[in-house]
């Protein structure tokens, strides 16, 4: 089976400055990849590469990363702007802060989807409140009318998991989405996130510091410790058997949540 996307010793410098070495990793249609590791380690700096969001100061200096045979570091802003989105969607670790204040969700909802299709409002809003009743989401009118002020840090994120699947991209990058979040909600999202690969068979790469959620959703485990891939392999095995003095170190914590 092809790879829908695929690392090929990917360097990313900032200010010339090396920040990943080498990184090397593919994922399969409807695969979940947990990047693990400390805070610094690089692993968001890795998602942020695949959607050209590395800012002026940051570059892919080697490497590759295809996706359906374009190597998106090659790709013109205009390019990737069709790809954002409808191709490869992202949820960021704060969604509250990715939504602007200032609009409802409905109005953020409406706008990312005309962007890429042509839709009306009232379709718009059909298909995300189809998608809120598909996610268990109590009262999907109240979030639709909702200012990101009104709702919870919890709403807010699963808010954000829907908008980045509206458009059902076959990859959703995921930086830390249970990170703020409370034991009880971060239970919700990781079940909402599998529900949405059971579902849609959606691939997800998953940046997470923590191995409990890593153990409750991976098939595959990179570990990255400062910019390096220490370990990468089934999450079972890496889990229960690794090979790497790190990855042993960051297991001496007990996983919180696990498959049930």
């Amino acid at each position: 089976m092809e790879p829908l996307l695929t690392y090929q010793a990917v360097e990313i410098c900032f200010n010339g400055r090396a920040v990943t070495h080498d990184v090397r990793f593919t994922l399969h249609t409807g695969e979940i990849l947990a990047i693990v590791g400390e805070s610094g380690s690089g692993k968001s700096t890795l998602l942020k590469a695949a959607m050209g969001l590395l800012g002026r100061n940051g570059l892919v200096t080697k490497g590759d990363i295809w996706f359906k045979n374009k190597d998106l570091p090659d790709l013109s802003e205009r390019e990737m702007r069709k790809i954002r989105g409808a191709e490869i969607g992202m949820i960021f670790q704060d969604a509250e802060a990715s939504f602007c204040p200032m609009r409802t969700l409905g109005e953020q909802i409406y706008e990312s989807l005309s962007a890429h299709m042509k839709i009306t409002r009232a379709q718009a809003k059909e298909k995300a409140l189809a998608l809120f009743e598909t996610l268990q989401f109590q009262n999907g009118q109240r979030i639709w009318s909702s200012y990101p002020f009104e709702l919870s840090g919890g709403m807010n994120q699963r808010a954000g998991i829907a908008t980045a699947m509206l458009m059902n991209p076959p990859v959703l990058l995921a930086d830390e989405p249970t990170s703020a979040l409370d034991m009880a909600v971060q239970k919700q999202v990781v079940e909402e996130m599998l529900r949405l690969r059971e579902l849609l068979g959606t691939a997800i790469v998953l940046v997470t510091h923590d191995l409990g959620v890593a153990s409750a959703m991976a098939d595959t485990i990179l570990v990255l410790k400062d910019g390096r891939v220490m370990e990468y392999g089934p999450a079972r095995q890496i889990l229960q058997t690794p090979q790497n003095e790190y990855t042993r170190k960051l297991l001496a914590a007990v996983p919180r949540l696990r498959r049930t």
